[in-house]
C-alpha cells in the first residue's frame, strides 16, 4: 500500500515537501498528475492509472475535488481518504465570472505567474509576509506555466454534495481555522455528507495546511490509517 496526493490549484509536489516524509509508515509516495486534463473526471482517471492497487488518497483545495471523484470511480481501491481545506460546493458567482473573464482574454495572452498577493491571501495572517514562502509557492506556479493555468481554471467544478453519501472508505476532513480561501463551515458539510466521515479543524493555519502545519496534519493522516486498519 502507498499514498497517493493530490495538490492543489497551480501547485506541484514541492507543496508536499514537508509532509511526504512524515507519512513513509504508510507506503511509497505517489503524486498525483493532475496538469494534463481538463475535467475533474479526466484528472482523476488519470491519478487511477498511475496509483497503487490499494492506497490511501490523500486530496488538498482542489486535489480534494479529485480525490472524492477517484473515491467515486474505484472505491475498492481507496484505503482512506483524506480532503485537506477543500469543498463539495459549486462554483460561486465571482468564480464563474473569473473564469468568463479569462476565457475572454485574446489568445495567446502571456501567463504572467500568480499573484504575490493572492498567494499571501492563502496563509494564515502570521506568515502572509513571509516573503521566501511566498516566492516558492510562486515558483511553483511558474514551472507549471500558462497551459497548466487555462486547464486548471477553466476546468468546471459541479457541486458534489448529493453524491458524498456514496463515499464508503474511512474519511478524514481537515480545515484550517484561519483559512481564508476555504470555510470551516464548507468542511462541515463534506464531513456531513460522508458515512462515518471525522472532522478536524488546526488552529494556527491558513489554508496552505501542509506546508504551515505539515506535523500535526501527518499524525492526522497516521491515524485514521491506522484506525481503517484495524
Amino acid at each position: 500500500m502507498g499514498v497517493v496526493l493530490l495538490p492543489g490549484f497551480m501547485l506541484d509536489a514541492g507543496m508536499w515537501d514537508e509532509l511526504a516524509p512524515l507519512l513513509a509508515p504508510i507506503g511509497p509516495v505517489h503524486h498525483g498528475d493532475l496538469f494534463q486534463d481538463d475535467t475533474i473526471e479526466g484528472m482523476a482517471a488519470r491519478v487511477l492509472a498511475g496509483a497503487p492497487e490499494r492506497f490511501v488518497l490523500v486530496g488538498f483545495s482542489m486535489g480534494g475535488f479529485v480525490a472524492r471523484e477517484v473515491a467515486r470511480m474505484a472505491p475498492g481501491r481507496v484505503r482512506a481518504l483524506v480532503l485537506v481545506a477543500t469543498s463539495a460546493r459549486g462554483e460561486s458567482a465571482s468564480q464563474q465570472a473569473r473564469r468568463q473573464a479569462i476565457a475572454g482574454r485574446p489568445e495567446g495572452q502571456a501567463f504572467r505567474g500568480m499573484s504575490r498577493a493572492a498567494i499571501a491571501r492563502g496563509l494564515h495572517p502570521g506568515r502572509a509576509g513571509d516573503a521566501a514562502l511566498v516566492d516558492r509557492l510562486r515558483a511553483m506556479g511558474d514551472r507549471l506555466g500558462g497551459e497548466v493555468f487555462l486547464r486548471q481554471t477553466m476546468m468546471p467544478r459541479p457541486p458534489f454534495d448529493d453524491r458524498l453519501g456514496g463515499i464508503a472508505c474511512p474519511t478524514l476532513v481537515v480545515a484550517a481555522a484561519q483559512d481564508a480561501l476555504r470555510s470551516v463551515e464548507e468542511a462541515r458539510e463534506i464531513a456531513a455528507g460522508i458515512p462515518g466521515a471525522r472532522l478536524h479543524i488546526i488552529e494556527g493555519s491558513g489554508h496552505m495546511v501542509p506546508i504551515e502545519a505539515p506535523g500535526e496534519l501527518a499524525r492526522l493522516i497516521l491515524d485514521v490509517v491506522s484506525q481503517a486498519e484495524t
